[in-house]
């Protein structure tokens, strides 16, 4: 498997990465995108919801699309129907450290109990055709960071790639991520599949830092690109030419966000639509350092309609003369 010169990819983020934002993120220069995570069980139980992430766009392409469980039985099922929506790739999300997912053994919590996270990609890979991957973390806490010899056995499994996302079960998303052991595993000698280096990715020099440093095949953006679709133009456009793009105006980058919006609630309807938008509205980076910009904050996170949500985006502009670039954190 090849991805080209310094891939970008799109992380695969529950609630986040649906069809609108991952096809926006394509547009602004995501090499591939990733689904929401799908729960195993509950797509072989054909619950509407789960179903309806199999939705893949042709725009989109290459797509990948993600499952999780703790058994092997409904993994091979879900990766069978999951097959049958065609996405370029299959992954297997053993990374997870949410409590609703690791607690109950899946996700990260497969770092636990390895020889069955072996045994699930094992039989994943003979089951379907289309390329299989897996997304996971360093270990389950400090003290079992068993990353490097674990990368072998699941290259052993048959994957096409692997992820690594550079922190343990137990910091969740505190801390820093690791990148020397995602370093460890791409240089170790045995190692002959992609890696791709997942983790505090937030600017275009980290970017490229994580593939000259640690040499990874490709980077996966999570966090950063949550409500800031075009970091992946800044990122691409930064490693293509080693000089940090010019900054758009505040109005550009809020005419994105309207579109972001635009495109959810057609994608499900009004009220749905805005509830998905508002976790990106409050993470983007485009509002911070605006003064006094709380109470309109709370006001876009509460509004219940475009035109409302709307008004109060066009009353920010006179506010502020956005001339710096908005830090990805």
């Amino acid at each position: 498997m090849y991805f080209g010169k310094y891939p970008v990819f799109l992380a695969p983020m529950e609630d986040v990465t649906d069809s609108s934002f991952r096809l926006l993120c394509k547009e602004f220069g995501a090499d591939m995108v990733y689904t929401e995570f799908i729960s195993s069980d509950a797509l072989v139980r054909h619950v509407n919801k789960t179903r309806s992430k199999l939705e893949v766009l042709e725009e989109e392409r290459p797509v990948a699309m993600q499952i999780y469980g703790k058994e092997i039985e409904p993994m091979v099922e879900a990766a069978l129907i999951c097959e049958s929506a065609k996405p370029d790739m299959l992954d297997l999300n053993f990374g997870c450290p949410v409590k609703k997912v690791a607690g109950k053994g899946a996700g990260a919590g497969m770092l636990r109990n390895p020889e069955q996270m072996a045994a699930i990609t094992r039989e994943v890979v003979k089951a379907v055709r289309i390329p299989v991957t897996v997304k996971t973390r360093l270990g389950w806490d400090n003290d079992s960071k068993i990353i490097v010899d674990l990368a072998e056995k699941l290259q052993d499994c048959g994957i096409a790639a692997l992820t690594i996302h550079g922190r343990t079960r137990a910091q969740m998303y505190t801390g820093e991520a690791d990148w020397t052991l995602i370093g460890a595993v791409k240089n170790n000698p045995r190692m002959h599949i992609p890696v791709i280096g997942n983790g505090d990715i937030t600017s275009p020099e980290k970017c490229r830092e994580a593939f000259d440093r640690y040499g990874v095949d490709a980077v996966m953006i999570g966090r950063a690109s949550i409500g800031c679709p075009w970091i992946f133009k800044e990122i691409k456009e930064y490693l293509k030419t080693g000089i940090l793009p010019g900054k758009e105006s505040f109005e550009t980058y809020l005419n994105i966000l309207k579109k972001q919006v635009l495109q959810s609630v057609e994608r499900l309807d009004e009220r749905r639509g805005i509830l998905h938008s508002r976790r990106h509205i409050a993470a983007s980076p485009l509002f911070k350092g605006i003064p006094d910009f709380k109470p309109v904050k709370v006001a876009m996170l509460r509004a219940e309609t475009v035109e409302e949500l709307f008004r109060l985006f066009t009353n920010i502009l006179p506010q502020t003369s956005y001339s710096h670039p908005p830090q990805t954190v």
